[in-house]
């Protein structure tokens, strides 16, 4: 049930907290919302696909669900790493209009599962100009950092130009 405070940050356009794992590209740290998460695995072979963008790494066959792998690093346009034991595939759960589909997407690490409280979310910053932040869920002030919460949906659908694939 949504109290009235709730109601009114919805209203306000306020991104509100909760669950999310949280991992790292680069220097960075992101979030997704735990929800979206189906597991965590580490890297295993990936079939190429020919004719695809760069970020999109190609298949992987998942207990016989076959499940496209996109590499996070390269769709954010970061330079390409090589990968470590301490890098993973997570595989989530998205909504590409009008289908629901399980995605793959390789990140330098896992770091944990966050509580994120309503207080300690604060909505993107505007940009100016022609920077596209639909992707971003909002961000995350904890312990003395900052956390970008991505919208998957946005980051991996074909909405926008971010999630163009």
């Amino acid at each position: 049930m949504e109290t009235l405070a709730q109601g009114a940050a919805s209203a306000a356009g306020q991104t509100s907290g909760g669950k999310f794992l949280t991992f790292t590209l680069g220097n960075e740290e992101y979030g997704v919302p735990v929800l979206k998460v189906r597991e965590i695995i580490k890297v295993m072979d990936i079939t190429q696909v020919p004719q695809v963008p760069p970020h999109v790494l190609g298949v992987i066959n998942l207990r016989g669900k076959v499940i496209p792998v996109i590499d996070l690093r390269r769709k954010f346009g970061f330079p390409a790493t090589e990968y470590t034991e301490r890098t993973c595939i997570i595989v989530v759960d998205v909504e590409l209009s009008p289908v629901r589909v399980m995605m793959g997407i390789v990140v330098d690490t896992v770091s944990e599962v966050l509580n994120v409280s309503d207080a300690e979310m604060e909505e993107t910053p505007d940009f100016g100009g022609r920077a596209t932040t639909d992707y971003i869920l909002g961000l995350a002030k904890v312990k003395g950092t900052v956390k970008i919460l991505l919208e998957l949906d946005r980051v991996l659908g074909s909405d926008g130009q971010l999630g163009r694939f």
